[in-house]
């Protein structure tokens, strides 16, 4: 465990490697394509996304989570990585490392990176729309939609569209806000509420957990902006700095970084509100929400 790594999310690292392998496996994928899934899938990561997922659902009662809910939750992963190798592309941000490795593109070319992307993002809708021993198809149902709303032109496509004008167009406050809330945020509000869609949760509960995943996100990604300024490349797996040396506006360079860890550390205290009266089930998700605010990669 990473000192300072709250043990959901160890633990979800640990549970879904072996789960993230076999999906990386399958044998009617081309060789070239298959190197490069394997590339981005399976070499480090902080697994949060599926964390928020297995967290959530044991904090609405799945005390078998661990293992029943694992493959659902890799979806998450999936997803995640899928955008991570897009937001690497030259036409995006051209990042040259990714979790401390040279990114998908600089090993495999544009195309077949772009490819991986594709795939990956094919992948997480097949696996999470898979039967589960115990999850009402209706469950299911309602969770592949999250997913695809998160993922689609009203979140991640959406946010980094905004990013895309961002670099045009500076925003203003609500501009930076609304970036964060689709580009980063709904994919963390979309785990959160899928953990409690197939634990079978209360409409209340899921409401919560809604509200839960948004204030992470942002807490969330103040935590990335800042430790882009102060951060070590070496526990980060890439480089710092490139958010001022492609001229971002971020929460660090808006506030200045003091204010912006203060915001941060609201944020999550914003996500532990949204569960007063879980109890200590929810104690795993509280401890993530802290972690997401004060991490140091």
């Amino acid at each position: 465990m990473t000192p300072g790594e709250p043990e959901g999310l160890s633990r979800a690292a640990a549970v879904c490697a072996p789960e993230l392998e076999r999906i990386a496996a399958d044998p009617s994928v081309p060789g070239d394509l298959a190197a490069a899934i394997r590339h981005v899938l399976l070499q480090g990561g902080k697994r949060l996304r599926p964390a928020l997922v297995l967290l959530a659902a044991e904090a609405c009662g799945a005390h078998d989570a661990v293992p029943r809910l694992v493959r659902p939750a890799c979806a998450l992963e999936l997803l995640h990585t899928y955008s991570l190798v897009h937001d690497d592309l030259p036409a995006m941000d051209d990042a040259a490392l990714r979790r401390g490795r040279p990114a998908c593109h600089r090993v495999f070319g544009e195309a077949l990176a772009i490819l991986a992307g594709d795939a990956l993002q094919a992948l997480a809708f097949q696996v999470l729309a898979e039967p589960v021993p115990g999850v009402p198809p209706d469950r299911q149902r309602a969770a592949v939609v999250v997913l695809a709303r998160a993922a689609g032109p009203a979140g991640m496509c959406g946010g980094q569209a905004l990013d895309l004008r961002a670099e045009r167009e500076p925003p203003d406050d609500a501009g930076l806000a609304a970036l964060q809330r689709l580009k980063t945020g709904a994919l963390l509000r979309a785990a959160a509420v899928i953990g409690g869609e197939l634990a079978g949760a209360p409409p209340e509960g899921v409401l919560a957990l809604g509200e839960f995943g948004a204030h992470v996100g942002r807490a969330f990604q103040i935590a990335d902006d800042v430790l882009d300024v102060v951060g070590d490349p070496a526990a980060m797996g890439k480089p710092a700095g490139g958010d001022a040396a492609e001229r971002k506006v971020t929460f660090a360079s808006r506030f200045g970084v003091p204010a912006a860890r203060r915001l941060a550390l609201e944020a999550a205290a914003a996500a532990t509100a949204a569960l007063d009266g879980w109890g200590p089930r929810a104690e795993g998700l509280r401890r993530l929400a802290a972690y997401a605010a004060s991490r140091d990669r």
